[in-house]
Order: C-alpha cells, then sequence, then structure tokens
C-alpha cells in the first residue's frame, strides 16, 4: 500500500456499544467517531459524545463537546415535512428491517425484532415509524426542518462539524440522486460562506451500502469550514 501523501491520517470509526473500554481505546489512538442515525432514534447521542468526550479527557486532551466526532443521519427533501415523511415512509421500513435484525437500531426492544421474522406477529406488533424517527432527530424530512435541524444541532454541540446523510436503503436510484442534488444546493449553502460554498461536493457509495451519501462539514461557532 503507497504511503500517505500527508500526515497525520485521520482515521474513523463508528460507535455503537459505546462502553468506556471502546472510548477509551479510541482515545488512545486518536481516533475519531461516527454516531449513526440508529443511535439518534434510540436516544444514546447525548451518552455516546459525553463518554468520548471524558476519554479523552483521561489522557489530557480537552475537546469540546462533539469535537471529532460526526453524527450520521437518513434523509429525504420535498416541498414540505408532511410530504417528505409520505414518500420515504416505504424505503424507511425496509431500512429498519434489515438494519434491526442487525441489532443496529436501537430504537427496536428483543421483542420487537422477534416479531419481525414472523408474519403472524408484525401485524399485531409496534414497530418504529419515519413519524418516531423524525420527532427523535434520527431522519432528516423537508428542506426548510433540515436546515432548522441540522442549525439546532450544531449550536447544541459546539465541538461538531461533520454530518452525514444518507437516504434510507432501498430507496430508488433517481430518487436518492434527486436528494443529493437538491441538499447539495438548498441544505449545504446555509453551512457555507460565500468562498466555500462552491466547494460543497457529495460522493456516491459508503462503507456501509451502496447508496449515495452526502458528507456535509458545519461552520460551527468558530468560523469551521468545509474541506
Amino acid at each position: 500500500m503507497p504511503a500517505p501523501e500527508r500526515l497525520p491520517v485521520e482515521c474513523w470509526q463508528p460507535i455503537q456499544s459505546g462502553s468506556d473500554r471502546a472510548f477509551d481505546f479510541m482515545a488512545k489512538y486518536g481516533i475519531s467517531g461516527v454516531i449513526g442515525g440508529g443511535s439518534a432514534e434510540g436516544g444514546a447521542v447525548e451518552r455516546h459524545m459525553i463518554g468520548f468526550q471524558a476519554a479523552y479527557a483521561r489522557r489530557g486532551v480537552k475537546l469540546e463537546l462533539g469535537e471529532r466526532l460526526a453524527l450520521g443521519y437518513r434523509f429525504h427533501i420535498a416541498q414540505s415535512r408532511e410530504e417528505a415523511i409520505r414518500e420515504a415512509a416505504p424505503h424507511y421500513e425496509e431500512n429498519v428491517k434489515m438494519f434491526g435484525e442487525l441489532r443496529l437500531v436501537r430504537a427496536l426492544t428483543d421483542e420487537q425484532i422477534a416479531a419481525m421474522r414472523d408474519p403472524r406477529l408484525a401485524v399485531t406488533t409496534k414497530l418504529p415509524r419515519i413519524e418516531d424517527a423524525v420527532k427523535a432527530g434520527g431522519f432528516l424530512a423537508g428542506r426548510p426542518d433540515i436546515v432548522g435541524q441540522l442549525k439546532a444541532v450544531e449550536k447544541r454541540y459546539p465541538g461538531l462539524d461533520r454530518v452525514i446523510c444518507a437516504t434510507p436503503l432501498g430507496t430508488p436510484l433517481d430518487v436518492q440522486l434527486e436528494d443529493l442534488d437538491r441538499f447539495e444546493k438548498e441544505v449545504i449553502p446555509a453551512f457555507r460562506d460565500t468562498r466555500t460554498a462552491a466547494a460543497a461536493q457529495y460522493t456516491l457509495g459508503s462503507a456501509a451500502a451502496d447508496v449515495p451519501v452526502c458528507a456535509v462539514r458545519l461552520t460551527g461557532t468558530a468560523g469551521r469550514q468545509a474541506s
């Protein structure tokens, strides 16, 4: 493997369990973390951020809340939140079925996961709906609301300067590409000054699944810029 052209090389790792042992390992080697949307829906974001911050503090490194972390979201853009929810609901449900079985959706209980395997139980078991995900903050729906939600996250976590937005697994490719195009044109400029707006880009494909992903660098209160 060729040696990297620039040092140091950033290393990013998904956060799932959020144990002190895992955070201490990350702090020891200077690893940054990615908190996915499933964790957001389970209410674990704040706990993960505080635990990550504390682990670095134990090694004498003071971080702002959210620093060296990225938050992951699912999203869909439409003229309104209600329209976005209605259009994305079928794809969100399929997304939950797949990642729930892998225990990557913290909002699901063991009983709900078991019910999804049995058609006789699935129809009578209350499963997470996209409306629940939107309310919990794990799913971003509707262009005006997306900007507002990300601005609120930026304010709540002063050290956070990265979010990763992807469409639910199973979303048709044409819808994914339209979402990314609109995200670039209608959402990203709200977090860029005139010098960096032109640098906003999205990439196709991710390590987790073959779906388009939009990585956004928030400006932040300290004037962080896009890279």
